[in-house]
């Protein structure tokens, strides 16, 4: 067993509001909880992981290159590997949400990145 105490885990946050906290996973899957201040949004970016986002407060939309998604409370979707994508709090109020990546994947794609 490997227990991450929220409180003690792994935090990255490059600007006020937004922030990612590493959960506990593996090389086959990892967990990042996230929240984003209204307004805020990733820059089109993809990766080779498979990603699920689940909105766990607020609202939150998911956008590729072909499509969105408005998630509310509990709403998920499902992104493939190498999807671009983005995910952005559309609401009035904080977002918060939990990824989960497949394979898992290092933190250190937050930490270790150049601004």
């Amino acid at each position: 067993m490997k227990p991450v105490a929220f409180d003690e885990a792994e935090t990255y946050e490059p600007e006020e509001g937004w922030r990612r906290v590493s959960m506990a996973g593996s090389d086959r899957f990892s967990f990042e909880w996230f929240e984003k201040p209204p307004g805020h949004s990733s820059p089109m970016h993809d990766h080779e992981n498979e990603q699920v986002c689940l909105c766990l407060q607020g609202e939150l939309t998911v956008a590729t290159e072909d499509d969105s998604v408005a998630l509310q409370e509990n709403d998920s979707v499902l992104l493939e590997s190498n999807e671009t994508h983005r995910v952005e709090n559309t609401g009035d109020e904080r977002a918060v949400g939990l990824d989960v990546f497949a394979p898992g994947r290092s933190f250190d794609f937050w930490t270790d990145r150049e601004e």
